[in-house]
């Protein structure tokens, strides 16, 4: 009986689309769901609507609820974490950059903001790692926390857990791609490849068409351009399309955020999910972060029926196709070991991956494009540092890690930086036993 251990269950959206997915799959419906989470009432709400699953779908799963990780790990196959960081903290890694007139959209992934994020949960991963490595050696760790290029390079170098970073910007872009081709996404062929929300279509094709034409003349229409004004403007410049949304992407590098007057113009008009707003991440959660609460109580008084329709990520069909289904492939986020050429040997690429019975196979990419590889190769040494002096609890790397972030450089002078980068240090340092 497969053993799958949710890591972070209270994240609670997340979790019960993974277990509907999970469970979706015949030789997982038996399978023993292991919900572990610190947070006792969020523990409690998803364990409850985890049951209500099981019980719609009629699946033989057993569920164990626990707070205790040795427990939760002990004989697991497979691990999928969604941690998170608690809000008092992450919202200064916004905040701070802000007051030295950095401006930060989502804050997560890269960057000073994202750095120190990485920073503070690196020690709950390796935690986590070490306790997997104890009692659960043959166990695959799936990992959906961010940031996740520096979490997943930083556990490839220091544990001995298999671990694949998963993320849906690959085919969520892909899915918005084909509707505005208004083609099905099944139809839809790619070859994806370079960093964590930083990986480029390199190829594109529809029936073997090269569809890229398609996508010129979509973004030339202006409702089109305005969904997605920041990457479609990367596009038209660069000639690939890249995934993430466009906010994201406005913080990862010197163009749309560096001035107020091109926020307004590339962040903060478009109609995407994701625009570009400063400080979309702070103000939604401060809106929204108690909501869950209402939520478990309807589930409880008046609840709705259980869809059992499976979602589009990954994790689902990896484990699947790892326990002797279905072959699969998607893409990934693993070690860089000759996949992507002229990125960094040893750092965290995201590749196409095809997972079967024997296990994880990475495809090798070749070279990325100069016009992409130049940002792309940027970004992921930063990431390196940042978990070289994660690792050794160094201060200089992450110096040096925010002095070439293009956006932070953009806006401040070296010993600015360094002066905002103390500020985070000392605001994080309850969080930060690597470094003394």
């Amino acid at each position: 009986m497969t053993r799958i251990v949710f890591v972070g269950a209270g994240s609670h959206i997340f979790t019960r689309r993974l277990v509907r997915d999970v469970l979706s799959f015949a030789r997982m419906s038996d399978a023993t769901i292991v919900l572990y989470d610190i947070d006792q009432e969020r523990l409690d709400h998803v364990h409850f609507s985890v049951k209500r699953i099981v019980d719609a779908g009629h699946y033989a799963a057993q569920i164990l609820a626990t707070t205790v990780i040795d427990v939760a790990l002990a004989g697991a196959d497979y691990v999928i974490c969604t941690i998170s960081g608690s809000f008092d903290q992450w919202r200064h890694d916004t905040e701070i950059p802000a007051k030295y007139g950095v401006d930060i959209n989502i804050g997560d992934t890269r960057g000073p903001s994202g750095i120190f994020r990485f920073l503070r949960t690196y020690p709950a991963m390796q935690h986590i790692a070490r306790k997997m490595e104890q009692l659960a050696p043959k166990a695959v760790l799936l990992n959906y926390t961010n940031p996740m290029a520096m979490l997943c390079g930083a556990l490839s170098r220091d544990t001995t857990v298999p671990v694949v970073g998963l993320c849906h910007s690959v085919q969520g872009t892909a899915e918005m791609l084909a509707r505005w081709m208004n083609v099905p996404f099944a139809e839809l062929q790619y070859t994806c490849a370079g960093i964590n929300h930083m990986a480029w279509y390199l190829t594109l094709t529809h029936k073997g068409i090269d569809a890229y034409p398609r996508i010129h003349d979509a973004v030339a229409q202006e409702a089109t351009y305005r969904e997605e004004i920041v990457r479609n403007e990367l596009f038209l410049a660069l000639g690939l399309y890249t995934t993430e949304s466009s906010g994201h992407h406005s913080e990862y590098n010197w163009w749309f955020r560096k001035r107020p007057e091109l926020i307004a113009e590339f962040c903060t008009p478009g109609t995407g999910w994701n625009p570009g707003a400063s400080h979309a991440a702070v103000n939604w959660y401060q809106k929204h972060m108690h909501e869950w609460r209402d939520e478990a109580q309807r589930e409880r008084t008046q609840p709705q029926p259980i869809d059992l329709t499976p979602s589009n990520e990954y994790a689902a069909s990896i484990i699947n196709a790892l326990s002797g289904g279905d072959a699969f492939t998607f893409n990934g986020n693993v070690r860089n070991v000759g996949y992507i050429t002229n990125l960094p040997h040893g750092a965290c690429v995201e590749v196409p991956i095809l997972a079967d019975a024997s296990g994880l196979h990475p495809h090798a990419v070749g070279a990325l494009p100069t016009a992409v590889q130049l940002l792309t190769n940027l970004s992921s040494q930063i990431e390196e540092l940042a978990i070289t002096g994660c690792i050794t609890g160094d201060r200089e790397p992450i110096y040096l890690a925010c002095y070439h972030d293009p956006l932070t450089a953009a806006r401040l002078s070296l010993r600015e930086i360094r002066s905002m980068v103390d500020e985070m240090f000392a605001q994080s340092a309850p969080y930060l036993p690597q470094f003394k």
